[in-house]
């Protein structure tokens, strides 16, 4: 199952339903998608499912979900581009800055230097293309950013020759 098989079904539920149905570990977390606002992608995950030993979020979960939200936000610009293509992350930056006591929420958005325009040319151009995306997890206990996200993600056109 992919995006483009679910053209009549809403954007978001779509992208849960590829996520829920093609990535074992979205399933384990209890991934949902909460927004889609087109700059913007918003993920979530129970604590329960994604505590460490000592009650909090477990590290590995919170950058899984980020990474996740920077992978959904591009397939869905893809999706809106009508463009078939794999997505890769291919390098990640995470910072940890505080414990996550409550429920999980990523954001991700497009890195201030890049712009979809750019990247869905150079993908119909060359076939290949990289993008910078951000994604963090704010506290909802207490507030505040809890931990930052920055990955480069390549996109390979289907049958593209690289």
């Amino acid at each position: 199952m992919n995006l483009y098989d679910l053209e009549s079904m809403d954007t978001c539920y779509a992208l849960e339903r590829l996520m829920l149905e093609t990535i074992p570990l979205a399933r384990a977390m209890g991934l949902r998608v909460l927004e889609f606002d087109d700059n913007r992608l918003a993920l979530s995950a129970p604590l329960a499912a994604n505590v460490n030993d000592k009650g909090c979020a477990f590290g590995g979960s919170l950058v899984s979900l980020m990474t996740l939200s920077c992978w959904g936000l591009t397939m869905l610009k893809l999706d809106e581009a009508g463009i078939k293509a794999d997505v890769f992350v291919q390098d990640s930056e995470i910072r940890y800055l505080a414990p996550v006591w409550d429920e999980l929420i990523a954001e991700a958005h497009l890195d201030s230097g890049q712009d979809w325009p750019g990247f869905i040319a150079q993908l119909k151009e060359k076939g290949k293309a990289r993008v910078t995306l951000h994604a963090e997890v704010t506290a909802l206990e207490g507030g505040g950013v809890a931990c930052r996200f920055t990955g480069q993600f390549v996109a390979k056109r289907h049958g593209a020759k690289t």
